[in-house]
C-alpha cells in the first residue's frame, strides 16, 4: 500500500511540475554534484562508503563510491536523454542499453575522476537537447520499471528526481569520506 502512495505521489508531483521548474531542480542538483566534485579528491573519490538506508537508494547501492554514483547518473542520464528526445518526436525508444534496471545501470567497480568530465557532460548535454524540444506532455508514454508509464514530460520530471535520489547519498559519501580522513 505504501510503495502504490509513493507512486501515486511521485506521478502527481510530475503532472504538477512545469517544464521549467524540472529544468531548474536539474540545474540545482547538477551544481550541488559540481560543489562535491571539485572538493574530492581522485583517491577519496575512489572510495566506498556505507551509506545508511536512504529513500530510493536500494540496498546493493549502498556501498558505493562518490565516482561510482556519478557513473550511474551517467548511464541514467544517457539514457533518459534518449527516451525524452524520442517520445518528444512521438516515438517510442527501441534499443535502450538499459535492458534490466538492476544490471544495465550498475557502475564498474573502480571508476576514477573521470566520471566527473562525464557526468557533467551528460547533464549539459541533457539539457541542451531537451532545450531544443518542443511539447514534452501529450507524448506517447514508454514505461519506467517503477512509476509506470511516463509521457516525456514524465520522464524529465524523472531525470530531476533522480538526481535529487543520489545527492543525499553523493553528500553522505563525501561527508563519511571526509570524516575518515581527519
Amino acid at each position: 500500500m505504501l510503495r502504490l502512495s509513493i507512486k501515486l505521489l511521485i506521478r502527481i508531483r510530475f503532472f504538477l511540475t512545469s517544464r521549467n521548474r524540472a529544468r531548474y531542480q536539474i540545474t540545482r542538483a547538477f551544481e550541488e554534484y559540481q560543489l562535491l566534485g571539485n572538493e574530492i579528491s581522485s583517491v577519496l573519490g575512489r572510495e566506498a562508503f556505507r551509506v545508511p538506508h536512504m529513500r530510493g537508494v536500494d540496498e546493493y547501492m549502498r556501498d558505493w563510491s562518490f565516482f561510482m554514483i556519478l557513473e550511474h547518473n551517467v548511464i541514467v542520464n544517457t539514457m533518459m536523454e534518449t527516451i525524452v528526445e524520442s517520445l518528444a518526436f512521438h516515438n517510442i525508444p527501441k534499443d535502450l542499453p538499459v535492458k534490466d534496471t538492476k544490471k544495465d545501470v550498475m557502475p564498474s567497480d573502480n571508476p576514477g575522476q573521470e566520471q566527473m568530465t562525464a557526468f557533467c557532460q551528460s547533464v549539459q548535454q541533457y539539457l541542451r537537447n531537451t532545450k531544443k524540444l518542443k511539447s514534452l506532455r501529450g507524448t506517447p508514454r514508454y514505461r519506467h520499471p517503477i512509476f509506470g508509464m511516463l509521457n516525456a514530460h514524465g520522464w524529465h520530471c524523472m531525470m530531476a528526481l533522480h538526481l535529487e535520489i543520489h545527492l543525499p547519498q553523493a553528500k553522505c559519501v563525501f561527508e563519511g569520506l571526509k570524516a575518515e580522513a581527519q
